[in-house]
């Protein structure tokens, strides 16, 4: 039974269900209405628009091909069929839960934002303009609902597609090697897109209505170097989803994996995923709504913060320098991600195995086919990089500008190219720190875990030199480009970063189709040992999986590149919009002031206590799932006979329940702590005579937490991820194989590392980038 306080996002499922019992002719009738209006809005705000919105239809119109094919290939024998619905129905089931949960809340939060908007102090820029607070409020939280909506849709979009990929996938890995790749990758690709598609359509549409409900650039109203602004609730609305999505299904899926491998794998010596672990299907579930949708909600959240901070510096850069239009510097990050989408379809559909035969010996090395797709994707993005600068960055007043940003687009490339192979490096078990950690299996428990740690800590020099160099590089070819302001000082270092910063996402919808596959991948080898497939099928599953840890480490590892330099520009536009407020400039923060130097403090110590908060959060419900599958195993003693069948649905149960439990305290953490340090220190600094004091002690927390956060998440996700695969490793046959000691010692590496790759890791590079956009949003309470 639905309630009718289970939030916008069961509301917008509703309205779907209702809309698909309505005649199809009517349905098309109300669709070429809805377009023709957006188009029509378009075509007011900027042909730029109407281009974005081309782009975007026809890359939904590409997924829905890419759906239909993967739907067309059949779904194996009944047992594959029956566990697949078993799968399908907890994911569902727990995703109605867990976001009528999410959705309530971001309700309240949006009650509050709009008092305080109400309450607040305005710009100048806006006074001039005749914005009021009333209005200020209500579009700043419509753009966060809005934004929070979507992010909802774009998980549920992840989860969808896994659910119904997955037999698929175990069906055709009874037939091809290859078959069963390209549907894994498929059903990837058709998430990515519409995931990437929903990201750049909202803040396209947000912005072309606000353009014209406003009257934009009409005389005594909003400029449009201004509107950027009015949409950081909707980055705000995307991140504080995707926060609770990746918090709550990660908790899930490696309570669920943890309890499976403690029980079965180690103490009663059973394959993993076998049907007669009453875990199984609760690990399997976990994968699809900790995996998938809450990546499509990440990776959602990433894209609309780098573009809204984007936008935010191209308008502020653009006001500076006088330039006569200064749309296409905000308009320019859309466009790089309309042709992200273009790019990223030819780069999926380019990905298929060069030979004939299907068998596993035949078969291309998966990573290779997926490697060679992702470099397709990579040239493409280069040459459409260069011509999108061309187009939108051009202007009379400094000629070659547009090829210094093109060259930091480049290096922007180049580092998430370079992002993707570090941790490729560190990850895939053909490469030595993989294999080096397995041979430390053989020696124990201790010193698997001992290895793990010290390559997890070794694994953040290169990224933090990668990004190091991309971040001073990008600043001095955007300082050089030749604009400048009125007093002749250069003005776009900071737009080089950001320009940048979309290079490194400008093959996102590449980057999220590989991570799918790993989820994919994962459910259906799972499917294939519980529904007890010849060994052989098993075989081409175990390796789909083994490069499915790998691309979702890649992955991540690009996600934290993409948050260290997304944070930064945020961190910018933050102190641009202090100085607004302020009316006095605000552009360096002096960590020698006590004050100041505690909120940095503050900071790293957040990011600190939330991964310990996460981690322990998977233990303790673990340790319920455990408790469960001891006892069943106790009380029916005819499960290792297959005599009983297993109780799955009470691990279900127990790790829905605890799940949504314990992704309270940690959100709840990183959504007050800024707001209220931020204000505490406003009114220490208002009785000591330091009027910014609240907002230089948020700056420093912000700036402590996003370089603690960087590289704590580096070294979780990639010692997780490394010790996975040398678990997968020692599973191929090698140091003793499955049943060893050594793969014992392995188990428990991976179980360590469960919680530090799929729950604490990934949630940080969401937090740190949601705790720019709170701050940016709450700068006035601030001051």
């Amino acid at each position: 039974r639905r309630s009718l306080t289970c939030g916008m996002l069961l509301w917008y499922l509703q309205i779907i269900r209702l809309l698909m019992r309505i005649n199809s002719r009517v349905l098309l009738v109300l669709f070429f209405c809805g377009a023709g209006a957006l188009f029509y809005i378009g075509a007011r705000t900027s042909p730029v628009i109407v281009f974005v919105y081309s782009v975007c239809i026809v890359s939904f119109l590409i997924s829905i091909h890419l759906t239909k094919w993967v739907l067309s290939k059949d779904e194996g024998p009944p047992e594959m069929v029956q566990i697949s619905d078993a799968i399908r129905d907890g994911a569902e089931g727990y995703f109605k839960t867990q976001y009528g949960t999410i959705s309530r809340m971001a309700i309240v939060l949006g009650l509050a934002i709009l008092f305080i908007y109400l309450i607040r102090s305005s710009t100048p820029q806006q006074e001039l303009s005749g914005l009021g607070r009333s209005i200020s409020a209500s579009v700043t939280v419509a753009s966060f609902l809005l934004g929070a909506l979507c992010s909802g849709v774009s998980g549920y979009v992840g989860m969808w597609v896994s659910v119904r990929a997955n037999v698929r996938v175990s069906s055709a890995a009874r037939r091809s090697a290859k078959e069963a790749l390209q549907i894994a990758l498929r059903a990837g690709g058709f998430a990515a897109l519409v995931v990437v598609g929903m990201a750049v359509m909202g803040i396209s549409v947000l912005y072309a209505v606000f353009y014209v409900w406003l009257g934009v650039d009409t005389s005594s109203s909003l400029k449009v170097t201004d509107l950027p602004l009015l949409l950081v609730g909707y980055g705000f609305g995307a991140s504080f989803v995707a926060l609770f999505a990746q918090l709550g299904g990660g908790i899930y899926t490696k309570a669920a994996d943890v309890g499976a491998d403690l029980v079965g794998k180690v103490e009663q010596g059973i394959p993993e995923d076998d049907p007669r672990n009453p875990a199984v299907i609760a690990d399997l579930v976990g994968d699809n709504v900790g995996d998938c949708a809450a990546r499509g909600a990440d990776l959602f959240e990433s894209i609309s913060a780098e573009i809204i901070s984007a936008m935010i510096l191209g308008g502020t850069m653009a006001q500076r320098c006088k330039i006569e239009d200064p749309s296409g510097f905000i308009l320019f990050p859309l466009v790089v991600h309309s042709f992200d989408l273009v790019i990223s379809s030819i780069g999926i559909f380019s990905t298929h195995d060069k030979r004939e035969s299907g068998s596993l010996s035949a078969l291309d090395d998966p990573m290779s086919v997926l490697q060679r797709g992702y470099s397709v994707t990579v040239i493409l993005a280069v040459l459409t990089f260069g011509l999108s600068t061309r187009w939108m960055l051009y202007t009379e007043q400094a000629p070659s500008a547009w090829l210094n940003f093109a060259l930091c687009g480049l290096v922007g490339i180049m580092t998430a190219y370079i992002f993707v192979w570090i941790t490729k490096y560190y990850t895939d078990y053909k490469h030595e720190p993989v294999r080096t950690l397995a041979l430390a299996s053989s020696t124990g428990h201790g010193t698997n875990i001992i290895a793990g740690v010290s390559l997890g800590l070794e694994s953040t020099a290169l990224p933090v030199i990668v990004i190091s160099i991309s971040i001073i590089s990008a600043f001095w070819l955007g300082h050089t480009s030749g604009l400048v302001d009125d007093s002749g000082n250069p003005a776009g270092g900071l737009f080089g970063t950001a320009v940048a910063t979309m290079g490194m996402l400008s093959t996102a919808a590449y980057i999220l189709t590989m991570d799918m596959f790993g989820p994919i991948a994962d459910n259906a080898g799972g499917i294939v040992e519980m529904s007890q497939q010849p060994e052989s099928v098993r075989k081409i599953t175990d390796v789909l999986d083994a490069v499915g840890n790998t691309t979702k480490a890649t992955t991540k590892g690009f996600a934290i590149g993409s948050a260290a330099l997304a944070s930064f520009l945020l961190f910018s536009a933050y102190m641009d919009e202090v100085t607004s407020f302020a009316h006095v400039p605000f552009n360096q923060v002096d960590i020698a002031i006590p004050e100041v130097f505690v909120g940095g403090l503050l900071g790293s110590m957040l990011i600190f206590l939330f991964s310990a908060w996460a981690c322990s959060a998977v233990g303790r419900t673990a340790q319920e799932v455990v408790n469960e599958v001891r006892r069943q195993f106790i009380e029916r003693p005819g499960i290792m006979e297959y005599k009983e069948k297993p109780d799955y649905s009470r691990c279900v149960s127990i790790v829905a329940s605890a799940s949504l439990r314990e992704m309270i305290k940690p959100g709840a953490l990183a959504i007050i702590s800024p707001v209220v340090i931020g204000f505490s220190f406003r009114i220490l600094g208002y009785y000591t005579g330091h009027p910014l004091l609240g907002a230089k002690v948020v700056a420093a927390f912000l700036m402590f937490a996003t370089v603690s956060g960087i590289l704590m998440a580096l070294f979780l996700n990639t010692a997780g991820g490394a010790w996975d695969n040398a678990k997968k490793y020692i599973e191929t046959g090698a140091l003793g194989g499955k049943g060893s000691d050594c793969h014992k010692a392995a188990v428990t590496g991976d179980t360590v590392g469960d919680p530090f790759k799929d729950t604490a890791g990934p949630s940080l590079h969401v937090l740190i980038k949601m705790l720019a956009t709170i701050t940016l949003v709450m700068a006035p309470v601030f001051l």
